[in-house]
């Protein structure tokens, strides 16, 4: 009898366990696109369409930060007419963060090397960090032109101009990401198995949930499943 009052606490325990970050690698949009006979681009569409309602489930369930995988480094490599076309996607997407994010009480802010980005999207992006959200619930952080070794190098590097000792601590404060903290859960759609260079420091202890539909597909029950699975885990953190 005590032995299941105990298991029953220690259950009552874990549900009880809500993560403050949670990243995403936003896979499958052009896969989605294919299987509905529809231009791969128009999969990019609506991968970014559902980043905004992503954010509004994750603020609901009072979870303060959710971080997306939006275009990587490598993501310069493929070609022209799509690059150009995630950046228009993205240039809105910030365009409308001044107005949609701030209602929606969520702040927005952009990680990455902005420096590749033309002037008119890093004003945007600008524009959108400065949007008046001092009552956010949420902040979504969308990692663009982005990847954690170059963030980890460029940290090494200023930390190492300011004259500091490296440790943990200093490097960290220099990420492009200091203000996020570490993943709890990271969730990969489209069937791979691999962390393609995204928070790998702040991913060390993350739960990893790797799931077969694309991008595109994710659902609000999708979610709450991955949340359900998360707090029955026991996260040992290494002890």
């Amino acid at each position: 009898m005590r032995d299941d009052l105990e298991r029953a606490a220690k259950m009552e325990r874990r549900m009880s366990v809500s993560p403050s970050c949670i990243g995403i690698i936003l896979d499958g949009n052009r896969r989605w696109a294919r299987n509905e006979g529809l231009p791969t681009l128009e999969g990019h569409r609506r991968g970014y369409e559902l980043v905004i309602a992503c954010a509004r489930w994750v603020r609901d369930r009072d979870i303060k930060h959710l971080a997306v995988y939006a275009f990587s480094t490598e993501n310069w490599n493929r070609s022209q007419e799509e690059v150009d076309y995630l950046m228009r996607l993205l240039e809105e997407m910030a365009t409308r963060a001044p107005d949609d994010f701030a209602r929606e009480n969520i702040r927005v802010r952009f990680v990455g090397e902005r420096e590749r980005l033309s002037a008119q999207l890093q004003a945007a992006i600008a524009r959108a960090e400065n949007a008046h959200t001092e009552q956010a619930n949420t902040t979504l952080w969308i990692c663009l032109s982005y990847g954690s070794r170059a963030e980890i190098v460029a940290a090494a590097r200023a930390a190492a101009g300011s004259g500091e000792a490296i440790t943990e601590t200093s490097l960290r404060k220099h990420f492009w990401s200091a203000e996020m903290p570490d993943l709890d859960i990271l969730i990969r759609p489209g069937g791979e198995k691999r962390l393609s260079n995204f928070l790998l420091w702040q991913a060390a202890y993350s739960e990893l949930f790797f799931i077969d539909p694309y991008w595109p597909e994710f659902t609000e029950q999708e979610l709450d499943r991955i949340l359900r699975e998360y707090a029955q885990r026991e996260r040992r953190m290494g002890k």
